[in-house]
């Protein structure tokens, strides 16, 4: 490199000029282990955030975007951060305070997240991103600096400056890839969120404090950082852990799908609730399985009550189990019905047989699996009843609510047999007219039982469709639901071909549950 002549003078130092990184690289073991972990945690991160906000925001597809779209831009945010840092101080002295501070950080998400949860629970867009942004966004960004820190030590011969960053860019891309995966299908199977974020916590401080204490060997004097400093460090990291103790945790257990909670109902010493992520999700009284607490199980039971003649045997089928509400009561009220339930959820199974008093045999048989898998496994003409209950925190997986998805049903379904399910939906209805126009594009006869409140778009509610091949006996359904809920609505006919207008009907290929459910909840 020439230097520049006598007659042109020197630009003038300054303290944004960049700084020449002195010394050797790094081993290119260590480069590497440094960009994989790193990029690894994001990762963690981004996979168990979903987790961590799920009980106060839910688990939609508006969620799953913004804890993506919050990590990338956390990615991001540091990537430029760590690289203009490293034209401007050594790295050497910037890598380990950095995976330091990602522990810390990741040490207080936890209590963070939950302190904060209880204040923004529901379901605005502003309360997402910004209980999505407390759980990912600080830890991330410091997480992604490593990178380019690394990256610039790395870079003591120009020459090699693509192959350098090339490699280096593709080992973080396959930390992120196997962490996806480890996280994905062992970690949250295995380990309860609180435990997978403390150990990720502890192993990044244990990385920066290993990593600063190799380095200050190479270097043989001491990187930049006061002992305050230190020690300040070290009091965050024991405040994080001492918050996480004493923070409201949402959850007796975690699933692999769900937050769950079972609580007793004070007023009913039998009577058990299942909470999932935050949101009542069933009841069952363990003295009495004829018991129906909420008004849409009741509706449901209505509906079974005149499906066949009073105590014959049903062979039943249904999508979620929940709390296994319905199942038990068909067998309490129909000795001999043959109870199928597709669970998604192993977890809950477990749970239901711990607490909810739930017991398989031959009235009730359990597949822990996809519902819309299953239901294709099916024989035609199987069922006298399907029960559809499957939600994904508020809301319909998006794959059961298409037309495809009610042609299988319709398949699996006896002629004169009759579909059941449950929708909740908010103001002004846009989902459930799209669910009644799809399952009405299969079955011939249709009809929906609501609040009246709710069909004149003034609240939110559980909304119950019921489909058949065959004329529905609605005198008789009106009769029994006068018995369960006198102030129940029940729509059919031209009634209900006005109420559903134009809707569009829901395929596989364009079911936008979520946002028509966003737009107006």
């Amino acid at each position: 490199m020439s230097t520049p002549p006598s007659d042109v003078a020197a630009p003038p130092t300054s303290a944004a000029a960049p700084v020449p990184v002195t010394g050797r690289a790094l081993p290119n073991g260590l480069a590497a282990f440094l960009v994989f972990f790193s990029s690894g945690a994001v990762l963690v991160l981004e996979t168990v955030a979903l987790r961590l906000v799920g009980p106060y925001v839910g688990v939609t597809l508006q969620v799953t975007s913004s804890v993506i779209g919050i990590a990338l831009a956390a990615i991001a945010y540091g990537a430029w951060s760590g690289g203009w840092l490293a034209d401007r101080r050594d790295p050497r002295g910037l890598l380990a305070p950095a995976l330091v501070l990602a522990g810390i950080a990741t040490a207080i998400t936890l209590p963070v997240v939950r302190y904060a949860g209880e204040v923004l629970r529901g379901s605005a867009v502003s309360a997402i991103l910004l209980l999505v942004a407390l759980a990912v966004f600080v830890p991330a960004a410091l997480l992604a600096a490593v990178t380019p820190l690394v990256v610039k030590l790395q870079l003591a011969d120009l020459r090699r400056t693509g192959q350098v960053v090339g490699r280096l860019s593709g080992i973080g891309t396959l930390g992120g890839i196997t962490a996806t995966l480890l996280t994905g299908f062992v970690l949250v199977a295995a380990l309860p969120s609180t435990v997978i974020l403390l150990a990720l916590a502890v192993a990044l401080g244990l990385a920066g404090i290993g990593l600063g204490v190799y380095l200050r060997r190479q270097a043989r004097t001491d990187l930049p950082g006061p002992a305050r400093t230190r020690a300040a460090l070290a009091v965050l990291g024991l405040i994080g852990a001492g918050l996480t103790t004493i923070a409201p945790n949402p959850c007796d257990i975690e699933t692999a799908y769900h937050c769950a909670r079972v609580t007793t109902d004070p007023g009913r010493p039998s009577g058990r609730m299942l909470l999932l992520n935050s949101a009542q999700h069933s009841y069952v009284d363990l003295a009495d399985p004829k018991h129906l607490e909420y008004a849409y199980t009741k509706w449901i039971g209505a509906i079974a009550d005149v499906a066949a003649p009073a105590g014959q045997r049903l062979d039943a089928l249904h999508l979620g189990g929940g709390g296994f509400t319905v199942p038990r009561y068909l067998t309490a009220t129909r000795p001999g019905t043959d109870n199928v339930v597709f669970e998604i959820d192993g977890g809950l199974v477990e749970l239901g047989e711990q607490e909810l008093g739930v017991r398989t045999g031959p009235d009730l048989r359990v597949v822990v699996g996809d519902a819309r898998m299953l239901v294709a496994g099916e024989p035609a003409d199987s069922r006298d009843l399907v029960v559809g209950d499957a939600f994904g925190h508020l809301v319909v997986p998006w794959h059961l609510s298409t037309r495809e998805m009610a042609a299988e049903i319709r398949r699996v379904t006896r002629p004169g047999g009759v579909y059941v399910q449950n929708v909740i939906d908010y103001p002004p209805l846009q989902f459930i007219r799209a669910e009644l126009a799809t399952v009405a594009a299969e079955f011939t006869y249709v009809a929906v039982i609501a609040p009246p409140e709710a069909l004149a778009e003034k609240q939110g509610a559980n909304l119950l469709i019921v489909g058949s091949d065959a004329p529905l006996p609605l005198d008789a359904i009106r009769a029994r639901l006068g018995e369960v809920d006198p102030k129940v609505s029940l729509l059919s006919g031209t009634e209900l071909t006005d109420f559903i207008g134009s809707a569009l009907v829901l395929t596989d290929d364009y079911a936008p549950v979520d946002q028509l459910l966003a737009a107006t909840a």
